[in-house]
């Protein structure tokens, strides 16, 4: 498991040092200092090997986060961790500088010997962490040493302390109460693809995620049910003749779960049972490659006329109903080395040729359902001693739309609380489906 870990500054100065096991040495911060942050190659492997020693890090701002390890551990797992040790930190002080680390040092060490264990991660849920590591604990003990405040934390506090950290519903405490209970529900999703010049889509899928604000009174246990291939067809067995069953429902290919959701339900009913913790959090993440509904076409047509012009054409067409709005569109048509000057002409948005970057950037804020944009430019060309072919990198897209590109629609989420006095009913529900644009390439 993880033998330590480290947290440097963008000169490579020691900020944190917790080492876990007796195999990590204090050569190892040194190694990495020099060896990694101060090394000359601009391009860094995420995991660095030396002198059988793995060194994994991640970066937030100008801190480097840094694990130590001489077993064969399993790299997700340890990259995973380090990035919900940045998220808890980030939820107590902010955001990460040097300078909130350095004032907030007992508070992390006191976070790192609850969240690992002789390197074995524990416990890293915000909620459950901020009910018993505050960050004025040790100022609300001073004070209570001279009368200023009563004790901090009761006998019946500290025993629902140990039973929320022990207990089997540890994502969520008792005694949670609300004026209004409310549930929002996000479909994220990122739409990725590939496309010839000619249209044909050479690979697409879809990454999504289910993300909920829970403000609900009390130990609510909820249902949420989608339009899963597997779960329409095992509810309606006999209703295989409907053709409509088919259409409806998407096939997803696989798909992750949060702690909190009843794994043996999924696997018996394909119904997605849960207690929510309390505020935000990740319900699930799914992946589809079939019946993708692709928001955006791209038609490119680039025209290398002689040596030192070239005529470049880009339509964009939306593929949604008329009724919905696309919106934060932005297209980059990448351009030679050797350009030296570019002509746009665009009916709608703004075009501009940025030379650093090498590409013309055309932004449009908004755009309707079925319908198309067109950008016209020429580019000039400097001759070349040698003529080196273009490679011609593909044109990227970016977009937001508010419909689930994967076809995957909420069919209920209902909520049951047996001790309180409020039904299904009581609950205010929020649905929301956005698709973003992932890595969104068509070839030129």
């Amino acid at each position: 498991m993880i033998g330590g870990m480290f947290m440097y500054n963008h000169k490579g100065e020691v900020l944190i040092s917790r080492v876990f096991r007796d195999d990590i040495g204090r050569n190892a911060v040194d190694a990495f200092r020099v060896n990694v942050i101060h090394a000359r190659q601009q391009v860094r492997s995420p995991v660095t090997n030396m002198a059988r020693t793995s060194f994994f890090h991640i970066k937030r701002g100008n801190i480097w986060f840094a694990a130590v390890t001489k077993q064969n551990v399993n790299a997700a797992m340890v990259f995973e961790f380090l990035m919900k040790v940045s998220d808890v930190m980030s939820s107590y002080f902010g955001k990460i500088t040097e300078d909130n680390v350095k004032n907030n040092f007992v508070l992390i060490y006191e976070l790192l010997d609850e969240i690992l264990d002789y390197g074995y991660p524990q416990n890293t849920d915000t909620g459950i962490l901020k009910t018993f590591i505050t960050q004025q604990g040790i100022k609300s003990q001073i004070k209570q040493q001279f009368g200023d405040q009563p004790l901090p934390k009761t006998k019946e506090e500290q025993s629902q302390i140990t039973n929320q950290v022990t207990g089997q519903i540890g994502w969520r405490r008792e005694g949670i109460k609300y004026r209004r209970n409310e549930l929002f529900l996000d479909v994220l999703e990122n739409v990725n693809l590939l496309m010839s010049p000619q249209g044909q889509v050479l690979s697409a899928h879809v990454a999504g995620r289910v993300v909920i604000k829970s403000y609900l009174s009390g130990m609510p246990e909820c249902k949420f049910g989608m339009n899963d291939k597997l779960m329409l067809d095992r509810q309606g067995k006999g209703e295989s003749s409907d053709p409509t069953k088919t259409k409806t429902s998407i096939a997803i290919d696989d798909c992750t779960f949060h702690q909190c959701v009843k794994l043996s339900k999924f696997e018996s009913e394909r119904s997605i049972s849960f207690i929510p913790p309390d505020g935000e959090f990740e319900l699930m993440k799914y992946r589809t490659t079939k019946d993708i509904s692709l928001p955006f076409r791209i038609i490119p047509l680039v025209r290398e006329v002689g040596r030192t012009k070239m005529e470049v054409k880009v339509v964009v067409k939306s593929n949604f109903k008329p009724s919905i709005l696309g919106q934060k569109i932005e297209v980059r048509i990448p351009t030679p080395l050797n350009t030296s000057g570019v002509q746009v002409l665009c009916m709608k948005g703004k075009a501009k040729y940025k030379a650093s970057e090498n590409a013309i950037v055309w932004k449009i804020k908004r755009m309707s359902g079925m319908k198309e944009a067109q950008i016209s430019a020429e580019v000039e060309l400097l001759p070349g001693a040698e003529k080196k072919k273009w490679a011609r990198p593909p044109i990227s897209l970016n977009f937001e739309v508010p419909f689930a590109a994967s076809g995957l629609k909420v069919r209920y989420l209902k909520v049951f609380e047996p001790k309180l006095n409020y039904s299904d009913h009581d609950v205010i529900k929020w649905v929301r489906y956005i698709s973003r644009s992932g890595l969104y390439e068509t070839r030129c």
